[in-house]
């Protein structure tokens, strides 16, 4: 890709998710990630009007009359885009590939972020850390974040989830919001999880391809290359059983991710390849303006 079309590209995402993040998704973005508050500040005493969620129940019965907690918000967030650049991320059949896919949900993020005033920060990692970026305020900053991750040539084609897990783990003084995009081929990053969601409120985005779920029906067997491992494999689109066996290994790979997260306490995003997301998006951020709320 040249720097001509790097621009356009860069140029059509700013455009397009600047758009939808003053539209729409601004209010949800801080409600789902600051909501009532971060520190706990002091009560007072009820007026009408105030939050009955907010009633100190402990304080009232003291004092036979109702009190409120007041919260301090945190001034700035740090956000941190953790994304996964490995082989299998530049293959797309609907003229998108998962690594562009990956470009303008981050982008999303990061212009609600900028926004907002907070921080924004990049990881990309294969099987190792190939890019970081320290959490930074501005414009510039953010669209050189959305550059990266539509140029940046990696040196390595394998994944380990757990290594970009875990440099950020120890990259990251403070509380942060990580946004883990990836598509998940990759086993053991479950230890490496747990430890980031201990500090940080980790949030990871499935990005999948509908080839990788249903191949094509078709009367000819075709030689393809596995990515990360450069291995040659055959697909016989002929074979229905073939077809429905492949299907049914990856969907349950997918399920076995979604499971893991479920039984984590995690709140995940799963995103297809050559379909908007902007809708899943606002249902990610109102789902958890109401947990929060809870």
């Amino acid at each position: 890709m040249d720097t001509a079309e790097i621009f356009k590209k860069v140029r059509k995402i700013e455009i397009k998710t600047g758009r939808l993040v003053n539209e729409v998704f601004a209010g949800e973005y801080q409600s789902a990630f600051k909501g009532r508050g971060i520190e706990f500040a002091e009560v007072r005493e009820y007026v009408p009007g105030d939050d009955v969620r907010d009633i100190d129940w402990n304080v009232t019965a003291r004092f036979s009359k109702p009190f409120i907690k007041k919260y301090s918000e945190e001034r700035e967030l740090n956000l941190m885009i953790l994304c996964d650049i490995s082989g299998s991320q530049f293959f797309g059949s609907r003229q998108t590939l998962k690594n562009e896919l990956s470009a303008e949900i981050a982008a999303t993020f990061a212009f609600s972020a900028l926004k907002n005033g907070d921080k924004i920060g990049l990881l990309l990692f294969s099987d190792i850390t190939e890019l970081y970026i320290p959490p930074r305020k501005g414009k510039n900053h953010s669209l050189r974040i959305i550059r990266e991750l539509l140029a940046f040539n990696p040196k390595n084609k394998k994944t380990s989830l757990s290594c970009g897990i875990d440099e950020i783990n120890r990259l990251l003084k403070r509380n942060s919001i990580i946004i883990l995009i990836s598509d998940f081929i990759d086993t053991n990053f479950e230890k490496s999880l747990r430890l980031a969601k201990i500090k940080h409120d980790i949030i990871p985005v499935i990005v999948y391809d509908e080839m990788e779920i249903n191949l094509p029906r078709a009367r000819f067997i075709v030689e393809a290359e596995n990515i990360e491992t450069e291995e040659d494999v055959l697909l016989d689109l002929s074979d229905n059983l073939f077809r429905r066996e492949f299907s049914r290994i990856n969907l349950r790979r997918i399920e076995q991710v979604e499971e893991k997260f479920k039984k984590m306490g995690i709140d995940y995003l799963k995103l297809k390849t050559g379909e908007e997301f902007h809708g899943e998006l606002v249902k990610f951020f109102k789902r958890r303006e109401i947990k929060r709320w809870r």
